[in-house]
């Protein structure tokens, strides 16, 4: 970690306990910091995903700090905390923002090449890595990470977390396909190159079964949900085998894993590189 980050790593932890009167200076380098992605909520430790729980605790003692305000800006006025503006993008930053009423909270990282369809929201503490696409009316939630040369088709909801601190948020990793009306909750990871098909519902309560190795995919001890690398997962069906399930025909919602990715799959799942 850079010695900046550290030091304000370590005021953050004193204000979130004992705000004084340095708070909001704190409080606005801190922001300043998630803003360009010096740091991050979530980072990869070797192949394990760890919170970094001091940069959720910036982001709350932004809201203690923050006042609900009228906030004007060039097209319409809203109202929310002042601690947690619009964020600031040039051209410069080599983003393509499509007119239609995007809206990025300040403190969300995006890095340069990614393309936000109208409209989409992407709230404090995301982080949205290089050549991503989110399409229209999609969500990004706080201090979730999607990964490199995502597509987050339209619709697709990728829930957020604040609290409890130490609770990890939802994970897309590089190269992953999420179809559209998916929605990915409760820090799930969906691991390197998987394809969430098309309406797909991925949270910590629902078990996954891979019909290719025969196994059913819970979350793990960590509370985590976690879709293996390259695995192709359907929205399926259980049946329930109560009597009056039974009696009335019952099935569960169930996502399947039907496969797991080939060539076949890259040639269809391949980004629209000519859009760009």
């Amino acid at each position: 970690m850079k010695k900046n980050a550290l030091t304000i790593q370590q005021s953050v932890e004193q204000e979130f306990e004992k705000q004084t009167k340095s708070a909001y200076k704190i409080f606005s380098e801190f922001i300043s910091l998630l803003d360009n992605g010096t740091i991050r909520t979530v980072e990869q430790n070797q192949s394990e995903w760890v919170v970094n729980h001091w940069v959720k605790k910036g982001i709350l003692l932004g809201f203690r700090l923050g006042k609900l305000r009228t906030i004007s800006s060039k097209t319409f006025p809203f109202f929310d905390k002042h601690t947690f503006p619009l964020k600031k993008i040039t051209l410069k930053d080599n983003i393509r923002i499509v007119p239609g009423g995007t809206s990025i909270r300040k403190g969300a990282y995006v890095a340069s090449s990614a393309i936000i369809m109208p409209p989409a929201y992407i709230n404090v503490g995301a982080y949205v890595s290089k050549n991503v696409l989110i399409d229209s009316h999609a969500l990004v939630g706080s201090c979730a990470y999607i990964g490199e040369r995502v597509h987050l088709s339209a619709a697709s909801q990728i829930g957020g977390v604040l609290e409890p601190i130490g609770a990890l948020p939802v994970i897309i990793e590089n190269d992953v396909l999420v179809g559209g009306n998916c929605g990915i909750y409760e820090g799930t990871i969906v691991k390197q190159r998987a394809v969430i098909g098309s309406g797909v519902t991925l949270n910590g309560s629902t078990p996954v079964y891979d019909l290719v190795n025969e196994t059913v995919i819970r979350k793990n001890s960590n509370g985590s949900l976690v879709i293996p690398e390259n695995a192709v997962v359907v929205a399926g069906s259980r049946a329930v085998y109560s009597p009056f399930a039974s009696k009335n025909g019952l099935h569960m919602y169930t996502p399947l894993i039907v496969k797991y990715r080939d060539e076949r799959t890259d040639a269809k799942t391949a980004l629209e590189e000519s859009l760009r």
